[in-house]
């Protein structure tokens, strides 16, 4: 006899279809599994076997049982092959009527006793169930992951037998409901906090209107830190369609979803962090730090501490919003549409033009410091800014300056005006750039010359395009103008500074 069951497998962020086909045959019994398993699936074999036996279910020990996973080329991995090949045996001996499975997938790790064990990576199955129109039956503790995919019935199971019952109309289980968590701020810190440092406020601001990088050189305790994790605060809320991207990332990684779920992503890597945790990798590809950040903010603090190998590896992502990562036998792509904000010390011991305390580095060292970054990853950084330290009377004035929710609101109009256009400032295309800035020929000579002066690479007079037309969109113009322009060219300074050394 023969029974197919549908299931997924999962690779990353995709979820391609998966057919468990079981044959039963006479001849010399056993169980053989083909179909490109890898170890942990072969081992189902005797998990299947248990869970049936110690449930009170027939096996079928006197038959030849071939399992099939197909297609055959697509390798599987984990456990979440248990439940399908068991509801296969089932109906290949006759113990449960092949209709009953028809617009149902089936996921889940059996244990000995015929128990459900959670997966991890199941939001990804949820949303290709969701896209084929089938309901998905997942272990209990997958449930509330699973149903946030909208419209999907999603049915929670704790034991195989509890399946079993459904299938054969003694007792259904009811489709599993959740209430979507609010979003809210997922740090605690408003931009309100911050005393002073006006022009970082401000390229802050610029920097969450147009997605641009953003660079903080200063000496220690300047804020840096501080004003980076308020950006998060000043960006729009995630779309549903965002935050279930955002959320099938951290399901494919293993992490919660619940405290997260609608919350903009702020990744934070130790500077000690290799390139594989940083991009993605392994021998079966996970996603990395840039990933985990995907419509969010990758913080890289000590930016010349990391390894110029590791910084290297971020230039493409950078540009193209996403990583492939390619191995032997298989190929994954992650998204990586990530907002970089890094912050540095200008010297090895940070006081370089500190009035607070002098500078003990030789120029050597700091010309060595600051080569640790290179050209081409400073031209993927729209705004550099340098932050000093505070006057101590403006440290300790009770000041406050705008809110988040304030900056927030600018923020927002910004974007709705790019939107319009298609696209963010930070994502536009060169010809799409050309025209939404549409500058005078006047300007356009004078820009010329200044870039000439300044020795800038095309791709700087691209990101000066798209900040001073961030500008012109907070400011309410239909295009940057001479002043918009000359704001842009100012946060190339740093740029300037650094590769002189």
């Amino acid at each position: 006899m023969l029974a197919i069951v549908a299931t997924r497998a999962g690779l990353g962020l995709e979820a391609p279809e998966v057919q468990v086909e079981v044959h039963l045959a006479n001849g010399l019994p056993g169980m053989t599994l083909v179909g490109l398993p890898e170890a942990a699936v072969k081992e189902s074999r005797e998990r299947v076997r248990s869970a049936l036996v110690n449930a009170g279910l027939d096996f079928p020990n006197t038959r030849r049982i071939v399992l099939n996973l197909a297609p055959a080329d697509l390798p599987k991995v984990g456990g979440r092959f248990d439940l399908p090949i068991a509801l296969g045996i089932l109906i290949a001996s006759g113990q449960l009527p092949g209709e009953a499975l028809e617009g149902i997938e089936s996921v889940g790790e059996l244990a000995l006793d015929g128990r459900l064990r959670p997966i991890s990576g199941v939001l990804p199955l949820a949303l290709a169930a969701h896209k084929a129109g089938r309901k998905l039956i997942v272990p209990s503790e997958n449930a509330d992951e699973a149903a946030l995919v909208s419209d999907l019935q999603v049915l929670p199971a704790a034991h195989l037998l509890d399946v079993l019952a459904h299938l054969l109309g003694q007792q259904p289980i009811s489709a599993h409901q959740i209430t979507t968590p609010p979003a809210v701020d997922e740090h605690q810190g408003d931009l309100g906090e911050v005393r002073g440092q006006h022009q970082a406020r401000r390229a802050l601001e610029i920097a969450a209107a147009g997605s641009h990088n953003l660079l903080f050189s200063g000496p220690p305790g300047t804020g840096k830190t501080m004003l980076a994790s308020r950006l998060p605060g000043i960006l729009p809320p995630l779309t549903e369609e965002e935050a279930l991207e955002v959320a099938a990332i951290r399901s494919v990684c293993g992490l919660p979803l619940a405290e997260q779920w609608g919350r903009r992503p702020f990744r934070s890597p130790h500077h000690t962090a290799s390139a594989v945790a940083l991009i993605g990798g392994g021998s079966w590809p996970r996603p990395g730090e840039i990933s985990l950040a995907h419509h969010g903010v990758l913080f890289l603090d000590e930016l010349p501490e990391y390894s110029r190998h590791v910084l290297e590896v971020l230039r493409e992502p950078m540009e193209s919003k996403k990583i492939d990562i390619a191995r032997a036998n298989h190929k994954r792509r992650f998204p990586a549409r990530f907002q970089l904000v890094a912050a540095m010390n200008p010297c090895p011991c940070g006081h370089l033009g500190d009035p607070r305390q002098s500078c003990h580095c030789t120029a050597a060292q700091i010309q060595r410091y600051q080569s640790r970054l290179s050209g081409p990853l400073l031209d993927r950084i729209d705004l550099q800014i340098e932050v000093p330290a505070l006057p101590p009377e403006q440290l300790t004035s009770r000041e406050v300056g705008e809110s988040s929710a304030e900056v927030r609101e600018r923020v927002m109009a910004a974007r709705e005006r790019q939107y319009a256009r298609g696209a963010l400032n930070a994502h536009l295309g060169g010809r799409e750039l050309e025209a939404a800035c549409n500058l005078s020929t006047a300007d356009r000579t004078w820009l010329a010359g200044v870039l000439e002066r300044l020795r800038l690479s095309a791709r700087a007079y691209h990101r000066v395009l798209r900040v001073a037309l961030t500008l012109a969109d907070l400011a309410g113009k239909p295009q940057p103008e001479r002043d918009e322009l000359m704001e842009a060219i100012g946060y190339r300074q740093l740029d300037r500074q650094l590769r002189q050394g």
